[in-house]
């Protein structure tokens, strides 16, 4: 991965591709953070409506 080098022209990483790697992690992170808090807040939900009927 040296998208940035031929594109750009310059190698923030000295070419080992770590730098693009970091670009494709944090959306992927991001996308798993967000999927994560929307599972918790839709399981918190679900136990508030159980626990009413009683």
């Amino acid at each position: 991965m040296d998208f940035i080098e031929r594109i750009f022209g310059i190698s923030p990483d000295q070419g080992d591709g770590s730098f693009e790697w970091l670009l494709f992690a944090i959306p992927i992170a991001g996308l798993l953070y967000l999927w994560q808090r929307r599972r918790l807040r839709a399981g918190r939900s679900d136990l508030a409506v159980r626990r009413r009927p009683r």
